[in-house]
């Protein structure tokens, strides 16, 4: 446990998402008092956060909100140290569908999200960015000072997002750090999401598997070592300002990851291409490679969890909760 936490009010934005969650966890571990931002709706799901330890979810206050509501932003805000911003809208399918709500939700609530730290002087804000910003790798590594490219309408709400926090940086001197995960995975992530469409069709005992292109190559990083990168953030003063990828820094295509996933079920199989799993041509990101020579400089972070190891925690996971996934339907 790091004092730094200990007793801190800390906000978590997006808190019953996969990787919300389990930053929420994270933090009432490291002895923060948590307060965790959840979507508004009728039933009061907590969505993810139900899967929380019972010891754990005693200790979190939870408010229901609306990023896209000012005043929702700004009483969440108030009196809290931290503010983590991870609510967001993040399929990129369903971006092709409405981009109007990504703009709603992902441009304007994170301004929102900016404005209520300036008014409440809060004294760090950690924005969560995405690799999907880089598009496609022009080269490889991927360092923070790639080109930026909207190759989907959720990419583009998000390199938006990340300029804005910029500007209230340069415009206010918030104290506001961007961090870009590429390709985070792990227990409770959703069913739109690559590695539990593969590993529930496997568990599932399917042996012709539904899936879209083989070819992209992604840097899969297992949840645990991403909620660590946002924790060293928001602890360093020289992260101020900054933007900084935690990636694994290992590029696999999806047929690699198939092959490895496959192994850890004991499953044999043939592909068949979806072809409504296919993004459009110009807009699938063909290559995502992690340079993370910041964060292990700024932060003293690395990767921990090999893909092999966070494929059978994913696993275990899944076989205990399959009666939350849809395996005979395409999750958009």
């Amino acid at each position: 446990m790091s004092a730094y936490w200990k007793t801190r009010n800390v906000l978590v934005t997006g808190a019953a998402g996969f990787i919300g969650s389990h930053l929420v966890e994270r933090l009432v571990r490291e002895g923060a008092r948590v307060t965790a931002l959840v979507h508004y709706n009728s039933q009061s799901s907590w969505a993810n956060l139900e899967l929380a330890a019972p010891q754990l979810k005693k200790k979190v206050r939870v408010v229901m909100g609306d990023l896209i509501d000012p005043r929702s932003v700004q009483d969440a805000v108030d009196g809290q140290h931290t503010v983590f911003h991870l609510g967001a809208l993040i399929a990129i399918p369903y971006s092709y569908m409405a981009p109007a709500s990504y703009v709603e939700v992902n441009i304007k609530g994170t301004l929102h999200v900016l404005e209520a730290c300036r008014r409440c002087k809060t004294a760090r804000m950690v924005h969560t960015s995405t690799s999907e910003a880089y598009g496609t790798a022009r080269y490889v590594p991927m360092d923070e000072e790639h080109p930026l490219q909207g190759q989907s309408p959720y990419s583009a709400s998000k390199i938006a997002a990340d300029k804005i926090a910029e500007s209230y940086f340069l415009s206010f001197k918030l104290p506001v750090s961007t961090i870009r995960p590429f390709n985070c995975y792990g227990p409770r992530q959703s069913a739109r999401a690559i590695i539990p469409t593969i590993l529930t069709q496997f568990l599932a005992g399917k042996t012709e598997l539904k899936l879209g292109s083989l070819k992209p190559v992604r840097d899969f990083t297992y949840v645990e070592d991403t909620v660590d990168g946002f924790l060293r953030v928001a602890q360093s003063k020289a992260a101020i300002g900054q933007v900084i990828n935690v990636g694994a820094g290992k590029g696999v295509t999806i047929g690699e990851l198939v092959e490895v996933a496959a192994r850890v079920c004991g499953a044999k199989y043939k592909v068949r291409e979806d072809r409504a799993r296919v993004r459009p041509e110009a807009s699938e990101v063909l290559r995502l490679i992690c340079d993370n020579r910041k964060a292990r400089k700024l932060l003293g972070w690395k990767p921990r969890v090999t893909l092999r190891q966070g494929l059978t925690q994913v696993r275990d996971f899944l076989k205990e909760n399959m009666d939350r996934y849809k395996t005979d339907r395409y999750n958009v």
